[in-house]
């Protein structure tokens, strides 16, 4: 089991003793290291790369808040603030604090403020992992190595044909999509599709500005696609992947997907499971 790695800061020794033994306490976790003012805090967190930070807010020379402005756009840990005084807690959470606990710290307290704290971190890992899945399948599409979807140029389009093995065992998926508009019947380019979205029996493929509808079911298109092309998000959604532009925090673990395009689709808290194991065969 991996373990959450946390760094405590606290200019008071006592406070940091009791902070480390809660978090020792705590069976996935483990105390990398102890800062007494936000200097150390600041040269520590960039060198450690922490999960999660246990930030005292009043400290001498750099208090809590002055650690995080200067720790400026790089990745930030999760950070549980520990203060005195109550009248900090909406200050902590206008910086994006997970949580705050009052001195003297309660156990019992401390553990639900540190559960919030790992599931956060658990969570933005997901979708780093997810990041990274985006930027391989950007190097593949830039010239890196070609998928299997390049290889077999003359592979069939959804609606004539599954997914194939050739010779040398890599899977052959679909290259185009049959469509029929106003009358004529065409091809769209997989790599075209921006996302697609489940309607009962039938599926819209979202082209830029145009949405064209097939008599197909989102389970069997989703076996024609390439995964490291195409991730299915939602029980009614999948997303081409070099179309997403960022993704955010949203509510019960879910995320909000962000398109280049501006389009906004869930990644639910289920798929979000099957990305991350996309992304760990990637």
């Amino acid at each position: 089991m991996q373990k959450v790695r946390v760094l405590i800061v606290d200019d008071e020794g006592l406070s940091r003793q009791r902070i480390r033994r809660l978090v020792q306490a705590e069976p996935d976790a483990e105390v990398i290291g102890e800062c007494a003012n936000g200097v150390e805090a600041v040269q520590a967190i960039r060198e450690h790369s922490p999960d999660v930070v246990c930030l005292d807010v009043q400290m001498p020379e750099l208090d809590g808040f002055g650690v995080l402005q200067q720790l400026g756009g790089a990745p930030a840990p999760k950070v549980l603030f520990v203060t005195a005084y109550d009248e900090h807690a909406l200050r902590a959470f206008d910086v994006h604090a997970v949580d705050y606990v009052l001195k003297p710290v309660d156990a019992d307290r401390f553990r639900t403020a540190f559960d919030r704290a790992r599931r956060a971190h658990l969570q933005s890992s997901a979708a780093d992992r997810l990041g990274q899945l985006l930027d391989t399948v950007r190097r593949v599409s830039d010239g890196g190595a070609p998928s299997p979807a390049d290889i077999a140029l003359g592979s069939a389009p959804v609606g004539e044909s599954t997914t194939a093995t050739v010779a040398n065992g890599a899977t052959r998926y679909a290259s185009r999509v049959l469509v029929k508009h106003d009358g004529r019947m065409f091809f769209v380019k997989v790599g075209d599709i921006d996302w697609i979205e489940a309607d009962r029996n039938y599926v819209r493929l979202h082209v830029g500005k145009t949405a064209h509808t097939i008599r197909e079911r989102i389970s069997h298109i989703e076996e024609t696609l390439d995964p490291r092309m195409f991730a299915r998000i939602h029980r009614s959604t999948i997303v081409n992947l070099n179309r997403v532009r960022e993704m955010q925090q949203w509510f019960s673990g879910d995320y909000v997907v962000i398109l280049e395009s501006g389009a906004r689709l869930r990644l639910s808290r289920h798929y979000r499971d099957r990305v991350e194991r996309q992304v760990g065969a990637a």
